[in-house]
């Protein structure tokens, strides 16, 4: 819960409806946006420059954060790939504590709130003792994504994963993957005791679900694990790399996009995350199901995986969200930028994703507020009456914004900018990051250095 009503008098405010000056913004004890007003501001009231929506980061695997910088070397292999980064991301998989797990996330949580982010959707999967076995509490590192967020404030929509298979041809689990799995029972007992987990957490706390891929589950399992949580947000990774795409339609007959196309029911509540690797038919069809794409431009960048068609999809209408994947580097000022840069390098264009009423900086962050609250089940992506206050204040103050007005401050936002210019946040009207800084920003920091010490040890 918010503790009392705040009140926030914006210079420039984007609205659901547009660009406004001079507007108020009163948050309710419920964390939603209880009025907007225009005029002058009143006595006593937190002053912005500008106040825009501020997007869920729709996917991260939080352990991943102590990786970064640790992958960058070739081995003895001619070629690397996203197969041999999964390599080393097992090797790292045997060493990690569910304390680490807390630190860590804790971190990434931060480092999204101070980047723009409100929400956390947590596409979690490292659930079990390094040889498999259940901890004594099933949901033991469901627990510590829940306790990391309590601790950050952040909005969290949990999705627990379930991954029961090591390949197409359903083989075991191997060495690196046994933390992961789960049988159907298991898998159902497990979100359960995840509900449970979450329950000290604020009202705006969501728990989804979210079959790893279609290699790690049985493809008709698909509606039996939807139906676990009617109405929640559902994510898997789907086509993100051209093995991947091979691998499948030896097995289904179908690539995975056609495959999902045809065998499940796709909507808004549905968030598929990379879809690189898509042929312009897919790109087509896939838009017009209502699904979301969820989009990790620097990671999908980082690992080779390919370049999304956002000018087809959103040609298409289709709806997108942006996340931070590995969390190697986590900014969304910078998902913003390698989204649209990566269209102008394939298509030798400049600003593709603009439109005649919105420029590209604009443009995507409102669709990805929209989109992200979408995937994390969230009634947020906008600053309307009645919605969750998901808000991201811009530092008017920096050099680089002086003297902008509308969506050119976005536009510089996420072309020339970045985190830095990020001035304050608010998570379902919980004020956690302040001029620029989170307001634990000190222990949280002292907490992650001492999980990762150990875990880089050797590396």
């Amino acid at each position: 819960m918010v503790e009392d009503m705040q009140r926030i008098w914006a210079e420039q405010a984007l609205l659901a409806h547009g660009w406004h000056r001079g507007v108020t913004v009163d948050i309710g004890e419920d964390g939603r946006i209880a009025a907007l007003a225009d005029g002058p501001p009143a006595p006593g009231v937190r002053k912005v420059g500008v106040l825009v929506p501020a997007p869920a980061n729709c996917h991260s695997h939080a352990f991943q954060r102590a990786m970064a910088g640790l992958t960058e070397r070739r081995g003895a292999q001619p070629s690397d790939s996203f197969w041999t980064w999964r390599q080393l991301m097992y090797a790292f998989l045997d060493r990690i504590t569910p304390e680490q797990v807390q630190a860590i996330a804790a971190q990434v949580q931060m480092e999204m709130l101070e980047a723009g982010y409100a929400a956390n959707v947590e596409f979690h999967y490292l659930h079990h003792r390094p040889d498999g076995g259940s901890y004594d509490d099933l949901a033991e590192m469901s627990a510590r994504i829940a306790a990391a967020a309590q601790t950050t404030g952040i909005g969290l929509t949990l999705l627990p994963v379930a991954y029961q298979f090591g390949g197409l041809d359903q083989r075991p689990l191997g060495p690196g993957q046994r933390r992961f799995g789960n049988d159907p029972d298991r898998y159902a007992r497990l979100i359960d005791a995840a509900d449970r987990a979450l329950r000290p957490l604020p009202a705006d706390t969501v728990l989804g679900v979210a079959p790893h891929s279609l290699r790690a589950v049985d493809p008709r399992s698909l509606a039996n694990l939807a139906a676990l949580r009617p109405g929640a947000p559902i994510h898997m990774h789907l086509a993100e790399t051209l093995a991947e795409v091979e691998q499948v339609q030896a097995a289904l007959g179908q690539r995975p996009v056609e495959w999902v196309l045809q065998n499940l029911d796709l909507s808004a509540r549905w968030c598929l995350i990379h879809i690189t690797q898509m042929q312009p038919h897919e790109t087509r069809a896939l838009a017009r199901s209502g699904a979301v794409a969820g989009l990790c431009p620097l990671t999908e960048a980082s690992l080779g995986d390919g370049t999304f068609d956002g000018v087809t999809w959103v040609g298409e209408g289709g709806a997108i969200a942006l996340g931070s994947d590995s969390n190697i580097r986590i900014s969304l000022a910078e998902e913003i930028r390698q989204l649209d840069t990566s269209q102008r390098l394939r298509d030798h264009s400049r600003a593709a994703l603009a439109t005649a009423d919105r420029s590209t900086g604009r443009r995507l962050l409102e669709d990805a507020a929209k989109g992200g609250a979408a995937t994390a089940g969230r009634g947020a992506g906008q600053i309307a009456t009645g919605a969750l206050a998901d808000l991201l204040a811009l530092d008017m103050t920096h050099p680089d914004l002086e003297g902008l007005v509308g969506d050119t401050i976005l536009d510089s936002f996420a072309f020339a900018g970045g985190s830095d210019m990020v001035a304050d946040v608010w998570a379902a009207g919980r004020h956690m990051v302040q001029d620029g800084r989170h307001i634990r920003r000190d222990a949280i920091t002292a907490a992650y250095r001492a999980a990762v010490r150990p875990l880089r040890d050797g590396l």
